[in-house]
C-alpha cells in the first residue's frame, strides 16, 4: 500500500470513529440522525478493514475528543424539543477544494447551527495543493486570476516534464534528472513568489485573509489530531461561530475568536532550502509551502505540503493524554 492510500485509509477511519462516538454519546441525550451518504459508507468501509484492536484505538481516541467537544459545545447535547434533531454527516473531499476543510459535521437545522471537525491522523498539514500548467493557483486559492506572465514562466518547466514523460512511456524517474530541485523546483517557486507578491500588491485588502481562509479553512471548525497516545484539539474560531451557549447552558471552556491576517509581511525561501517557501503574515500567521514530486516517476505537475508554522496566541489548543 502506498503512502497516499494508507493516509486515506487511516484518515477516513478516524472520521468514522469520530462520527460513531458522537452518535453513541449524544443519542442518550438528544435525537440524533446519521446521514448515511456515500462519504459515510467509504469511511465505514475503511474503518472495517482494521481488526478489533486497531478499531478500539480509533474509537478510544475519538471518545476523548468527543467528550471534550461536548463540554465546549453545549448545543451538541441540548435541543429545543424532540423535533430539534442533531444530524451527523461526513462531508465529501470535494468540499476541501473550495476551502471547507471540515470532515465531520454536526447540524441542528432548527437552531440554524452547525459545527465541523477536521479529523487528522498523525499529521498536521493544513493543505495539499498542486501546481501545473493548467492550474491557476491565484484563482483557486484567493479568487484572483494569475497573470499570463506567471504561466509564461512556468510553462517551459512543465512542458519539458511532459515531454520526458511521453518519450519514456511514463517510466523516466525524477532521480534520473540529477539536481531537479535547482532545475525544476526553483524556477516554479520563483514564479510563484513573484506572482503571489504581485497579486497581493494589487489587492492588499483581500489577499492575506483569503489565503489563510483557503488554506486553513473558510468555515469555523475544530481540528482533531490523533497521535499514538494523545489527541490534540484546536479551535479555529475565525468567525465567532464556535463555543456558543445554549440558552443558560454555558461552555465549560472558552475558545476565543482568532483574528485573521490582513497583511502579507514577507514571502521568501526557507533558509538553505530550494524546496520550501515561507509566507509571513501579520497577527502571527506563518505558513510553510514545501514543494515535491508526488511520484517517483516524472509527471507534469508538482505538489505542495502546506503547514501552519505559527498562529495567533488566541488559537485555542488542548492536548489530552490517552492511557
Amino acid at each position: 500500500m502506498n503512502k497516499n492510500s494508507k493516509q486515506m485509509l487511516t484518515g477516513k477511519s478516524f472520521e468514522y470513529a469520530i462520527l460513531r462516538e458522537f452518535k453513541e454519546k449524544l443519542e442518550r441525550k438528544t435525537n440524533v440522525k446519521v446521514i448515511e451518504n456515500n462519504s459515510f459508507k467509504i469511511a465505514k468501509g475503511c474503518f472495517e478493514t482494521f481488526d478489533d484492536i486497531e478499531q478500539s484505538k480509533y474509537l478510544l481516541t475519538a471518545s476523548f475528543a468527543v467528550n471534550f467537544l461536548t463540554d465546549i459545545e453545549p448545543r451538541l447535547s441540548n435541543g429545543f424539543d424532540e423535533k430539534d434533531i442533531l444530524e451527523l454527516e461526513i462531508l465529501s473531499d470535494d468540499k476541501g477544494k473550495h476551502g471547507d476543510v471540515r470532515d465531520v459535521l454536526a447540524i441542528r437545522l432548527l437552531q440554524k447551527w452547525e459545527i465541523g471537525v477536521s479529523a487528522k491522523n498523525n499529521h498536521k498539514a493544513v493543505k495539499h495543493s498542486r501546481l501545473s500548467n493548467t492550474i491557476d493557483f491565484g484563482e483557486k486559492w484567493i479568487g484572483i486570476k494569475s497573470s499570463q506572465n506567471y504561466f509564461n514562466e512556468i510553462k517551459p518547466v512543465f512542458d519539458s516534464l511532459n515531454q520526458m514523460k511521453i518519450k519514456s512511456g511514463g517510466k523516466k524517474t525524477w532521480q534520473s534528472l540529477g539536481d531537479y530541485h535547482e532545475t525544476v523546483y526553483v524556477p516554479v517557486l520563483n514564479a510563484l513568489i513573484k506572482e503571489l507578491d504581485n497579486i497581493y500588491q494589487s489587492n492588499p485588502n483581500k489577499v492575506a485573509n483569503q489565503l489563510v481562509e483557503y488554506l486553513v479553512g473558510n468555515q469555523d471548525f475544530y481540528k482533531v489530531i490523533k497521535g499514538n497516545s494523545k489527541v490534540e484539539i484546536q479551535a479555529y474560531n475565525l468567525h465567532g461561530t464556535l463555543n456558543l451557549p445554549f440558552k443558560n447552558v454555558l461552555p465549560k471552556f472558552n475558545t476565543p475568536q482568532v483574528a485573521l491576517p490582513s497583511k502579507i509581511i514577507d514571502i521568501s525561501y526557507k533558509e538553505n532550502s530550494k524546496t520550501t517557501i515561507i509566507v509571513t503574515l501579520n497577527n502571527n500567521w506563518i505558513l510553510s509551502f514545501r514543494i515535491h514530486n508526488a511520484s517517483s516517476r516524472i509527471e507534469p505537475s508538482l505538489k505542495f505540503d502546506i503547514n501552519l508554522l505559527s498562529a495567533p496566541k488566541s488559537l485555542f489548543t488542548n492536548k489530552l493524554s490517552i492511557k
